[in-house]
């Protein structure tokens, strides 16, 4: 091999090793900080011009989740300020409590504050369960259901 030849293929054999070695790149940190004031009540607030908006969409977009799902019925009560959601309401079913929490979480509500309270018709249906050993209807494997006798 000539020195014309060598000169570029040890500069890129060169290249090659330095590239190997390189570690990833950090990430940037986010430049973007959400302006906060403090209210009476000690608790930070967004000071966004379009909190208000934002907050009916999110409480428009928790009715919707809930009208979509086996909790429409309890037909619950959502407030929302701030990015944090309040819960009211009753229920017959002791799992549509914790339904609506999740509901209003997957719906982009920061924090939630459920105040949903669960009849005695749920309470006493629930410790029926617990002290038949059963947390939930279930079909044993090998059973005939009804209906297909």
């Amino acid at each position: 091999m000539t020195n014309s030849r060598l000169i570029p293929a040890l500069a890129f054999l060169a290249a090659l090793a330095g590239l190997s070695q390189t570690p990833p790149a950090a990430k940037p940190a986010s430049t973007t900080k959400k302006a906060t004031t403090q209210t009476a009540a000690g608790r930070n607030r967004a000071t966004a011009g379009n909190t208000a908006q934002s907050d009916a969409q999110l409480e428009k977009e928790i009715r919707a989740r809930f009208a979509g799902s086996k909790i429409a019925a309890d037909k619950f009560e959502v407030q929302v300020q701030g990015g944090h959601a309040t819960l009211t309401g009753s229920t017959n079913v002791l799992q549509h409590k914790g339904v609506a929490t999740r509901l209003a979480h997957a719906a982009g509500a920061t924090d939630v504050l459920n105040k949903i309270e669960p009849t005695e018709e749920a309470r006493q249906k629930a410790a029926a369960n617990l002290t038949k050993g059963r947390r939930r209807a279930q079909v044993k494997r090998g059973e005939a259901r009804s209906g297909n006798q």
